[in-house]
C-alpha cells in the first residue's frame, strides 16, 4: 500500500529527504513541517509537558506513535509500546531506538492485546479523528478500556471545529451539527499519492458524550495557547 507519509519521515529521519511531505486538498498545498512534528526532542520541562507527563504511568500505550517522539522519552521511566500502523515508520521508531515498536491498527486495539494491558494511553497527532463518527470514535475509546486496567488514564488529541481557526484548516468540511466538522486531505511525496484521509473533527464536548458507557470519562481539557487555537488535548479516566 502507497505510504508517502510514513517513507517521508523515515527518509527524514535518514538524512535523504530531497522533496518536501505534501498535504493536498484538491488545489491547495502545504508542506508539511516533518522536522519539528516529529523530531523536535519531547522534554517535560515545561508546563505542557509537566502536565502530560503527571497524567501517565507505565504500562504505556503510544498510539500513533510517528517517529517516536514521546515513546523515546517515556520509555526510560516505564514500559511503554509504540503503535503504528505504517512499516516505515515502524522502521524509523527502532533506528532512532524505541525499543518496543510494533505494526499494528489503533483502531483494532482487541486484535493485538489483552484485557488490563495497559496503565494508560496516549494518542498525540489528531489520529483521534480517523475514528470517522461518533460510533466510531465511541468504539474505540470501549476497545481502549478494555486494554488498559480499572484504574487506567489517557491523553488524546484533537481540533475543536467551534474554535473560529478550525476553519483555517486545510481539508475543512463544516457539519451542521454542532461540535462536529470534517477534514479531508492526501500526502504526496516524490510523486507518490497516499490515500485520501477522512477526519472526523470532535468538541471536547463531543468526545465526553462519546465516552459515556466506555468505561472512561472526561478529566480536563488542556486547549492551544493562541486565540481561536482548535487543537486541543483531552485526559480521560475511569471512575
Amino acid at each position: 500500500m502507497s505510504d508517502p507519509f510514513g517513507r517521508a519521515v523515515r527518509d527524514c529521519h535518514r538524512g535523504t529527504r530531497d522533496e518536501p511531505l505534501v498535504q493536498r486538498d484538491g488545489d491547495e498545498a502545504l508542506d508539511h513541517p516533518i522536522e519539528r512534528f516529529y523530531f523536535d526532542e519531547f522534554a517535560a520541562d515545561g508546563e505542557e509537558g509537566t502536565w502530560l507527563e503527571s497524567r501517565l504511568g507505565g504500562p504505556l500505550l503510544d498510539l500513533g506513535a510517528g517517529a517516536g517522539r514521546h515513546a523515546l522519552y517515556f520509555q526510560e521511566r516505564f514500559e511503554t509500546v509504540a503503535l503504528e500502523v505504517s512499516d516505515h515508520l515502524v522502521e524509523t521508531m527502532r533506528e532512532r531506538g524505541v525499543r518496543d515498536a510494533r505494526r499494528g491498527d489503533m483502531f483494532a486495539l482487541r486484535d493485538a492485546f489483552g484485557r488490563d494491558r495497559f496503565e494508560s494511553a496516549l494518542a498525540i497527532g489528531t489520529q483521534l479523528g480517523l475514528a470517522g463518527s461518533v460510533q466510531g470514535l465511541r468504539r474505540f475509546l470501549g476497545d481502549l478500556a478494555f486494554v488498559t486496567t480499572p484504574d487506567a488514564t489517557a491523553v488524546l488529541d484533537c481540533y475543536d471545529p467551534e474554535r473560529g481557526r478550525c476553519a483555517e484548516l486545510l481539508g475543512f468540511r463544516p457539519d451542521p451539527t454542532p461540535g462536529l466538522a470534517h477534514r479531508i486531505m492526501h500526502f504526496e511525496y516524490e510523486g507518490d499519492v497516499g490515500e485520501t484521509l477522512l477526519f472526523r473533527l470532535f468538541s471536547p464536548d463531543r468526545v465526553r458524550e462519546a465516552a459515556v458507557g466506555t468505561g472512561w470519562v472526561a478529566d480536563e481539557v488542556r486547549r492551544g495557547s493562541g486565540a481561536g487555537d482548535p487543537h486541543y488535548r483531552i485526559a480521560l479516566a475511569k471512575p
